[in-house]
This record gives C-alpha cells, structure tokens and sequence, in this order.
C-alpha cells in the first residue's frame, strides 16, 4: 500500500467533500465541455461536483483507495464518476479525448512536473480547457498544507513560461484562504491557471 492509499483507507476525506474553492468559482469555463478529466484527484471532491453540474467525468490517481472513496462520494450525490488507477509519471494517457481537464494540489518533483502537465494537454481535445490551482514554492513558508518539500512546489515563472504556449484565460500567484478537511488549512500561496489549447 503506497503512501496515498495509506492515508485515505480512514472514513475521514482528508481533503474534505467540498470543491476546491478555485474550481468552485470558476467552473463555468466548462460550460461548453461536456466530458472532464480529473487528475491527482485523491478522494474525488472536485470531480464529483464537476459531475453533479452535468459533467461526464473522469477521475484519475495513483490511490486506489482514493478512487474507492470518490465513488462512494459520488453515491452519495446520487451521480457517477468514472474512476482509472493511473500513474501519471509512468502510464500514458490517450490523447484528445478529453474537453476539459482539472489537476488540484497534484504535487510532483520538479523534474517531473512538466512531464506531468504535457500528458495532462495532450489528452485535451483542441480548444479543451485546463484549470489547477498548486502550491507555489513560498508555500513552505506559510505550513498550511501541501508537502514539506520545495522540490515538489511550483516556481511560478516556471508555470508561467509553461502556460505561454497555449491561451492564457487566467493566471494568478497570489495568497488565498483554503479549509479543505484536515490537510489545508488557512492562509497559503498558490499558483492558479486556465489555458485553452
């Protein structure tokens, strides 16, 4: 059992049930997006909202455990959230099957975070929309959540260089407040991005 599982075989949803406040308030930009791709997405919170909105959606992780937990979530919203166990660094993903795609809080190494977003775009269909909202490097500072670690943090020149080469819709680095269960919790720093393809 890999860490993640380990942490989400409790009842508990570490990260709570609500959606991230972020894809909260900007989910609209799915409006002409009918099938979501969720990625990182732990114990499901924001692909079952994404679902109850009328979304097809589809979350991805590495926890097993997590994917249990969000179709029980989704159950429990009386919706379905299709669910693959998926490594992100190791397995490929189908390109241009998605019209949306969502990563919150996906933490990787640094050598390894463009790798991860490059899969994430290349299963957007063209003109599909991409949202995530990450931990930014000063994030190690504030202690309120995200890892430990800045080699697994966004540098947000980084990210901003990274989301030139497609349709910016938005992007941000700024200080916001996140109560998500018991693992984020008060004032943090967090890169958030939109960008079309």
């Amino acid at each position: 059992m890999n860490r993640w599982d380990d942490r989400y075989k409790h009842d508990r949803y570490f990260y709570g049930t609500e959606p991230n406040a972020f894809l909260a308030r900007q989910y609209t930009v799915f409006e002409q997006s009918p099938h979501v791709a969720c990625y990182a997405e732990g114990e499901g919170r924001n692909a079952v909202f994404l679902a109850t909105k009328g979304h097809q959606v589809t979350a991805y992780d590495y926890a097993q455990e997590g994917l249990r937990k969000t179709a029980e979530l989704a159950a429990q919203f009386d919706t379905v959230v299709e669910t693959k166990h998926h490594d992100l660094l190791n397995d490929t993903i189908e390109p241009a099957q998605y019209d949306g795609a969502v990563m919150i809080f996906g933490h990787f190494a640094k050598d390894q975070q463009l790798h991860v977003l490059e899969q994430i775009m290349t299963s957007l269909k063209p003109g599909g929309i991409f949202l995530m909202e990450v931990y930014e490097e000063a994030q190690l500072a504030y202690k309120t959540g995200g890892p430990p670690n800045i080699d697994y943090l966004y540098a947000e020149e980084t990210l901003r260089d990274w989301a030139q080469q497609y349709e910016v819709l938005h992007f941000d680095c700024v200080e916001v407040t996140r109560h998500e269960g018991v693992g984020h919790k008060g004032l943090c720093k967090v890169v958030q991005v939109i960008v079309k393809k």
